[in-house]
Formats: C-alpha cells, sequence, structure tokens
C-alpha cells in the first residue's frame, strides 16, 4: 500500500510539472506572437528603409530589401534574368512573334490568357487561308512546324513582341520571353547609403543637431525645475502651499490649442519668433514633473531630511545631497517622458520656426518637409522616419527599468 501510494503521489507531482510546463510553453508562445504583430510595423519601417525605390512597389510586398543583380553587357552594366533557369541579360527588345494553340485551348474572352502550345517568330508559319470561328472571333489556322519536325495546322491565338535573352559570356545561347514579365535576377541587399542620402536631403544632419540640443536642454530645464518645486510643495511649510500647488496642478487641464496664440504673442514681443529659444525657454517648467516629483519625495522617510538639517545642511544642499541620490527612478521617468515630448514636438515648431530659414528647423519639420520632396521614393521617407525614431527608442530601451521603477514608486504613496 506504501509503494502503491508513493508512485501514485510521484504521477500526481509528475502530471503536475507538465501541465505547468505547457502551461509556461503556451503563455510564452502566445506573448512571442503577439510581441511579433507588435514590433512588425517598425521591423517593416527598417527594412523598407533599406529597399530601393523600385523594390518598395514590387507586388507582392516583401520584407527583406532585394537588389537586382548586374553584370557588363556591351559595355554597360545591364541586369540579369532568370530565364528558362539561366542568367541571361536583355538583348533585343519588341520580336514580333505569333502564338498558335488549339481552337479548345483559347480563350474566347482573352486571347493573350489562352494556353499557347506553340510561339515561333514572325512569319515564319504557313497560312492555310482557313479561319476557324471561336466565340465571336475568326481565328487563321497556320500550318506549323513543331520542334520534332513535324508539322500541324494550329490556330494564331495573337501576335505580341518578346524580349531576346542571351547569355553574357556566350551570345549562342539565347532565349525569348515577355520583357514585362521576366523575372529579374536578385539578392539580398541593404541600401545603406539611403541613410546617407536622407541625412543630406534637407539639411537634415543639421535638423537632428537643433533637435538635440533643444530636447537636451528643455529635459535638463524640467529636471531642475520639477526637483526645486516638487521639494517646496512637499517639505516647505508656506502660506497658501495647497492653493498654490492646485492652481499650479490645474494648469496640466489647460488644452495647448488655447496657449498657441498668446504663447505666439508673446514669443513675438520678445523677439523670439524663428529661433529656438523659443523651442526651449516655455518649456523648461512642467506641472506633471513637479507632481511626479512631489509624490516621489514624500515617500522619502523625514529621518533622513531631520538628520541632514541637524548636520547644518541648508535646504539646497538636503536637495541635493540627500533627495536627488534617492530620486534616480524618479528622474529618470521624468527625463524619459520629457526627451519624448520634446523630440517628437511638432505643432508648435510648425508654427514659430515653420518658415525660419532650414538651418533652424527640427527633425519633425525635416521629415515633414521630405515627405513632400521625397513622394515618389517611400524608401527615403521611411528612412528619415527611422532616423528619427531610433534615437528616443535607443533611450527608452537603456532606461525602461529605470521608468518603470520610478511610475511604480510614484503611484504607492
Amino acid at each position: 500500500m506504501a509503494a502503491f501510494a508513493s508512485d501514485s503521489g510521484f504521477s500526481r507531482d509528475r502530471a503536475y510539472t507538465i501541465r505547468v510546463w505547457v502551461t509556461r510553453i503556451l503563455i510564452y508562445a502566445l506573448l512571442i506572437v503577439v510581441a511579433f504583430f507588435m514590433l512588425f510595423p517598425f521591423i517593416y519601417m527598417v527594412t523598407t528603409s533599406l529597399k530601393t525605390a523600385n523594390d518598395v512597389f514590387h507586388s507582392p510586398p516583401r520584407l527583406f530589401p532585394y537588389s537586382p543583380v548586374t553584370t557588363v553587357y556591351n559595355n554597360e552594366v545591364v541586369p540579369l534574368y532568370n530565364i528558362d533557369g539561366k542568367a541571361l541579360v536583355l538583348a533585343e527588345e519588341g520580336i514580333r512573334f505569333d502564338f498558335f494553340t488549339t481552337a479548345d485551348r483559347i480563350n474566347p474572352e482573352a486571347a493573350r490568357q489562352s494556353e499557347i502550345l506553340v510561339q515561333l517568330p514572325a512569319d515564319t508559319a504557313t497560312a492555310t487561308g482557313a479561319t476557324v470561328t471561336v466565340g465571336d472571333d475568326d481565328y487563321e489556322v497556320y500550318t506549323v512546324t513543331l520542334a520534332d519536325g513535324s508539322t500541324q495546322e494550329l490556330l494564331r491565338a495573337y501576335s505580341g513582341g518578346l524580349g531576346r535573352f542571351v547569355d553574357p559570356n556566350d551570345a549562342s545561347v539565347e532565349a525569348f520571353a515577355n520583357v514585362r514579365t521576366a523575372e529579374q535576377a536578385e539578392v539580398v541587399q541593404f541600401n545603406w547609403e539611403n541613410y546617407n542620402a536622407v541625412l543630406t536631403l534637407n539639411n537634415l544632419n543639421r535638423s537632428l543637431i537643433n533637435t538635440a540640443v533643444v530636447t537636451l536642454l528643455v529635459t535638463i530645464g524640467q529636471v531642475i525645475t520639477s526637483l526645486l518645486g516638487g521639494y517646496a510643495f512637499s517639505r516647505m511649510n508656506f502660506r497658501g502651499k495647497d492653493a498654490v500647488f492646485l492652481v499650479y496642478l490645474g494648469t496640466i487641464m489647460i488644452p495647448f490649442v488655447v496657449l498657441i496664440i498668446p504663447l505666439y504673442q508673446l514669443m513675438v514681443m520678445i523677439g523670439w519668433q524663428d529661433r529656438l529659444a523659443s523651442l526651449i525657454i516655455p518649456w523648461i517648467f512642467t506641472a506633471y514633473g513637479t507632481f511626479l516629483m512631489r509624490q516621489f519625495f514624500i515617500t522619502i522617510p523625514k529621518d533622513l531630511e531631520e538628520a541632514a538639517l541637524l548636520d547644518g545642511l541648508s535646504r539646497l544642499g538636503i536637495l541635493l545631497r540627500v533627495f536627488v541620490p534617492l530620486s534616480g527612478a524618479a528622474i529618470a521617468t521624468q527625463a524619459i517622458i520629457t526627451f519624448l515630448y520634446a523630440w517628437n514636438s511638432f505643432i508648435w515648431p510648425l508654427i514659430i520656426i515653420g518658415d525660419s530659414p532650414i538651418e533652424n528647423h527640427v527633425v519633425t519639420l525635416s521629415l515633414n518637409t521630405l515627405k513632400n520632396a521625397a513622394a515618389s521614393e517611400p524608401n527615403l521617407v521611411l528612412t528619415g522616419a527611422a532616423v528619427v525614431i531610433l534615437p528616443p527608442l535607443i533611450l527608452f530601451i537603456l532606461a525602461q527599468r529605470y521608468f518603470v521603477e520610478g511610475i511604480a514608486n510614484t503611484g504607492m504613496k
């Protein structure tokens, strides 16, 4: 009985372990599928940015970038085609051919879609003078010499032009095929020169520098003002503190569209129109950042502050030497949010510096200009989008742990 109970318990443990592993495998498989669909647009954008303009319009669409294989023929660089399993080049176009078939294989609604038995250069078959009616059309009957030397009477379905393809190393090896439907020899090739072309087009490299400067200064400014404001509202007692904080926090609910006109008029009065200062100074104060820091500072024990006061530190010293070192996650969260906002800002730069020289533009304005300048080359447009997206994406990937930790800790109180 004891042995039976032991075996039964072992079987139950094993079944439980199998269920746990099967459940985990299914969950991870589902997460991988969902992650793939979430990431696929970004992956397709990056791969398309490495394509040629012709490859973008390939039907059906392809994920990886392909480029035609070329060779030198008659002192010219020409593409290779896969014709009958051979790599050939186009030597001549527009050679007239007759296409023959039987009456039962003709498509009366679209003769060019008929099942063709024989194709011969024009005027090489012998006309019999007879005709056969299929549907509403009459088709001439020809005596055609087949490949084995025998002859057969067939109907001429239609005439058309074909291209003559030859081996670049041996002109005696030739084949005939429709030039428009001939399959080009292609190879996967990443066209990194697209990025160099985009960076030099519309001075995008200068726009990246301008955006980096604006984003860095706005981020530093908002972090500093948020630290000062958050500390004041969380640790210092002064008359009307709660009322001032509520009013300051209430500014978050004011739509930006309401502020555009007065803010624009203020920039014109100061003389900052068409200057990068208008993208920096008005945005170094943020009610959201102050609220974020205040909520985090509230969670820090007051004993640390009191000990620092007994040691003779000033309020600024306590902030810099006690609160800031403990607030790495909150500061990282504020920095990431501010960086993303400043980097992706479009409406305000369009209004305040949209008519300024291109040297003052930021990446969002240059990307909008690129969209119009390279409308026929979507690969370049997506290259510009990739250039703009990659810096904040890399920043978020590197700092995501601090971002999640900061959001979690800030909301605990």
